[in-house]
């Protein structure tokens, strides 16, 4: 059951507005558990040339799903980023499926997989070296390719897990090239 944190920046969240948002983000309950409860985090935002954005952020217990779209029109900008979670969603469910079939184990439903937040690297300028944001983040055992996958939904260009084959603390990240590259740590 989704729950929801909606708070506009620019503009007033009316109870049309709310409304439409739950209603619209509802629909991806489908995909869950009925166990499954989270909190469904909204921020609109209206900029002076009248845009709307639209962020939602989903952290679920095995997996964090974070969406955001631009558009001149606030209800178009919440149909597209339902569109894009349930895409996101759609990715993640058939990998982990195909994957469970790879290994001989039957189909298995979406919230088996226990995958976690990845940090975010905050902005910063080279010649400011504050630390001005720190997340915690618990590690949870994937392999890579379902490390990727999680950094590529949460729009990150890292995501540091716990190597479900060696049990370390590994990092992928995207490379200037499109591709991607590994960091293993190790004792030595």
């Amino acid at each position: 059951m989704l729950t929801f944190n909606i708070r506009g920046e620019n503009i007033e969240v009316t109870q049309a507005i709310r409304d439409y948002v739950e209603k619209r983000i509802s629909k991806l309950e489908k995909y869950f558990e009925n166990s499954v409860t989270a909190t469904a985090h909204v921020n609109l935002k209206v900029y002076p040339n009248k845009d709307a954005k639209v962020e939602v952020t989903i952290p679920l217990p095995y997996l964090t799903l974070r969406a955001e779209e631009t558009s001149p029109d606030l209800y178009a900008s919440i149909d597209l980023v339902t569109d894009k979670l349930e895409r996101q969603i759609r990715k993640y469910k058939t990998k982990i499926n195909r994957k469970s079939r790879e290994k001989g184990l039957k189909n298995l439903e979406f919230t088996s997989e226990d995958v976690n937040e990845a940090a975010a690297a905050p902005d910063s300028n080279e010649s400011d070296l504050d630390i001005v944001r720190t997340k915690r983040i618990s590690l949870k055992p994937m392999d890579n390719e379902e490390a990727i996958l999680q950094m590529d939904m949460l729009g990150h260009d890292f995501f540091i897990y716990e190597d479900a084959d060696t049990n370390g603390i590994s990092i992928v990240y995207r490379r200037n090239d499109g591709r991607y590259g590994l960091i293993e740590a190790s004792d030595e």
